[in-house]
């Protein structure tokens, strides 16, 4: 069941996402509809698997999901890297630095969930 207190990482998340489809809408205003869709998808999954995780059915599940959202958070940065190198998208410096807090918390919510198994 889900427990509604804070947490951390799926407030960061859920704060990305958020920041992911204003983004992407401001893609799509430039006609960038392709890379946009790309974008969205992966961007807001990671905070859909983070979410996905609280209601894990046992400890094998939690880490699937951390695994899930530390994939897409990877498929995201590539897609944010290839915007900021093409000088015609917007600026996405402060989306890449938001993610890279994101993938430090994942990678050790693994790893302390490995150690714990």
């Amino acid at each position: 069941m889900r427990n509604d207190k804070p947490n951390l990482i799926v407030d960061l998340t859920f704060d990305f996402s958020i920041k992911i489809i204003e983004y992407t809408e401001l893609l799509e205003s430039k006609r960038k509809y392709n890379l946009a869709n790309q974008l969205f998808r992966s961007g807001t999954s990671i905070g859909a698997n983070t979410w996905e995780a609280q209601d894990a059915e046992s400890k094998a599940d939690f880490i699937h999901k951390f695994k899930i959202a530390a994939k897409e958070a990877n498929e995201t940065s590539y897609w944010l890297r290839l915007c900021k190198k093409v000088k015609s998208y917007p600026d996405s410096d402060s989306l890449l630095s938001d993610l890279d807090s994101i993938q430090k918390i994942i990678s050790k919510i693994i790893a302390a969930s490995k150690v714990k198994k």
